[in-house]
């Protein structure tokens, strides 16, 4: 094989390469929060998070952990009622000398925070929060943080408050229908029983009563 040909062969490897690489950031970028298959005339909302905001649960379900905690991440919302768990995460270094085993760097972070909003379909919303300067404004911000969901105008939808466990634990799953997103998976006769769960005792009583008329 000619010189010619071998460097014709490499780069088209590169190429290649590259676009493996491009293809696998672009995917790590967006994490739908949902499980299963929703239609493709459904189009969800995004919410934008900065590398200092680490989302750990969307609607009761866990979310990826990267290795790289300064990612930022884009993160597939179904439109409706959402519920965000998120801590605000700011990494110092350290001046001066450092001894062996110690860490080099200062780690200062939130309480969980939560944030609840109904998106709408194709629309971006992104955190808004102070950007400190100084490690000393990152601790002040820790203990007394405040954070905004607003969208790409500006408009704000959500305030961050301490997250105090779930007000729902359930992950939206697409069970058909237009708006249906909280109806769970499984057969028909499961999802009767999970809704009578869910029911108040009046519901029951008018269901009854509609059922054996």
């Amino acid at each position: 094989m000619s010189m010619c040909h071998v460097g014709g062969f490499f780069k088209l490897a590169l190429g290649v390469l590259s676009l493996l690489v491009a293809g696998c950031a672009s995917s790590l970028t967006r994490i739908d929060t949902w499980e299963g298959e929703i239609p493709a005339a459904t189009e969800p909302a995004v919410l934008k998070a900065p590398g200092t905001i680490q989302v750990t649960e969307v609607n009761g379900r866990a979310m990826t952990n990267f290795l790289m905690d300064d990612l930022a991440l884009d993160y597939g919302l179904l439109p409706g009622s959402n519920e965000v768990v998120f801590t605000y995460k700011t990494i110092w270094a350290k001046s001066g000398v450092v001894d062996d085993g110690e860490s080099k760097v200062h780690v200062i972070e939130t309480k969980p925070q939560v944030v609840r909003f109904d998106a709408e379909p194709g629309m971006t919303y992104q955190f808004s929060v102070e950007k400190p300067a100084t490690r000393a404004e990152a601790e002040a911000l820790s203990n007394d943080f405040s954070a905004t969901i607003v969208t790409t105008g500006g408009a704000s939808v959500a305030e961050a408050s301490v997250w105090k466990g779930p007000a729902e634990n359930r992950t939206p799953v697409f069970g058909g229908g237009e708006g249906n997103y909280g109806a769970g998976s499984g057969t028909t006769l499961e999802k009767m029983k999970r809704l009578w769960g869910e029911a108040t005792d009046e519901e029951k009583k008018t269901f009854l009563r509609w059922a054996f008329e």
